[in-house]
């Protein structure tokens, strides 16, 4: 056996006891009649024996949740919570089965061309967990699911069919780097992954709160364009223009107002709104952000503590 394959199958060896199948029922109204409509996806233990890692997408909305394991066996799992904005849900199971929690990996470090291997419950097929071999195709795609734009996402050729989604996506060291979440239909070769390290700071909150907090800053606005710089006579022709404080938030606070424009959060450079979402994402409730400011041709500096 060539030193690859070796890799390959002891990865699969350690892996697989924690992957799970799930199993979900769904009540639909169809002509005022209520109807159980079946799911399936896959999963995989994170933290203690009795957490299981999935996607948002195989248990959002449904009224009863089952974790199957290698054997057959059927355990009730309790859906501890979610976080819709990363595709990503985490379980607790009724009862302790002991199986062994997945040593989550670094996916900042993957590179393109990367080998991986999918592992999961395609098709809710009976028996121990399917296992697919692939490599990083591209990293930080954006695509759409039905409830929200999933940003920065691994696009691999390792197989990923219906019920795999929430299995992990391992490298030969057999650590998780993602969580399969999506494929395209009618496409060939093309999946996607949630990279484990966006989901790092969601299972740390599910675990502790039971919910996600997000960072909050509190303003709405708009992108600043050069038509728009024009029309208003606006000295910049980039960043994000305030159109609404709400009272009360860190924004208020600091003394943000409405026609300012953010330029800057903690020295990086804010081009439009997506920006700022993004770098108020990546931070933590109670953290500490510098705001620079265009405010009528002069620059301002505040510093609102997020909520």
């Amino acid at each position: 056996m060539f030193e690859l394959e070796k890799a390959i199958t002891k990865v699969v060896e350690e892996v697989s006891p924690s992957v799970v199948g799930i199993t979900t029922v769904k009540i639909i109204d169809l002509f005022l009649i209520p109807l159980p409509l079946k799911g399936i996806g896959s999963g995989f233990v994170v933290y203690n024996g009795d957490y299981i890692a999935t996607s948002n997408h195989v248990v959002a909305n449904v009224q009863k949740v089952k974790v199957v394991l290698r054997d057959g066996t059927l355990v009730d799992a309790q859906v501890v919570g979610r976080d819709p904005s990363r595709d990503f849900a985490l379980l607790k199971l009724t009862n302790d089965v002991g199986l062994k929690p997945l040593k989550l990996g670094d996916s900042d470090k993957l590179k393109v061309g990367q080998i991986v291997l999918a592992i999961g419950n395609p098709l809710g097929l009976k028996g121990p967990p399917t296992v697919t071999m692939g490599v990083i195709s591209a990293l930080n795609r954006t695509i759409k699911s039905p409830t929200a734009v999933l940003e920065n996402v691994i696009q691999t050729d390792a197989a990923i069919n219906p019920g795999n989604s929430g299995g992990p996506l391992v490298n030969l060291q057999g650590e998780v780097v993602g969580i399969n979440t999506a494929i395209i239909p009618f496409a060939q070769g093309i999946g996607f992954a949630i990279p484990i390290n966006s989901i790092k700071d969601s299972l740390n909150q599910l675990l502790q709160y039971g919910r996600i907090r997000r960072a909050f800053l509190g303003v709405s606005c708009v992108d600043v364009t050069v038509n728009l710089a024009r029309h208003y006579g606006l000295p910049v022709e980039r960043g994000a223009l305030v159109v609404y404080v709400q009272p009360g938030s860190p924004a208020d606070k600091s003394g943000i107002k409405v026609g300012d424009v953010i330029l800057t959060i903690d020295s990086e450079p804010i081009f439009n709104v997506k920006d700022l979402q993004r770098f108020i994402a990546e931070k933590k409730v109670g953290d500490i952000i510098r705001v620079g400011l265009m405010r009528e041709r002069k620059r301002v500096v505040v510093y609102p503590r997020l909520e």
